[in-house]
């Protein structure tokens, strides 16, 4: 796929449609794509953090809810 070809044929759809609604599509998806992603945004040690309880989901370190619940109440 060329993305310039791309590009170049995408504009001619944009210049050529007079439905509003493409148009508005069309600026959401842009800014939609401009949103921060939320782990640029947290510290290494968060990163850090959330990477380890991913690890021990992966390897069955985990607690029933109910049973958690039951010894904190």
């Amino acid at each position: 796929m060329n993305i310039q070809a791309e590009k170049i044929e995408i504009m001619k759809m944009i210049l050529e449609t007079n439905n509003p609604k493409i148009i508005e599509s069309v600026k959401n998806i842009f800014r939609e794509s401009k949103e921060t992603d939320f782990w640029k945004t947290i510290s290494q040690e968060q990163k850090d953090d959330i990477l380890q309880g991913i690890k021990e989901i992966e390897n069955g370190e985990v607690v029933d809810y109910e049973d958690f619940m039951k010894k904190h109440r």
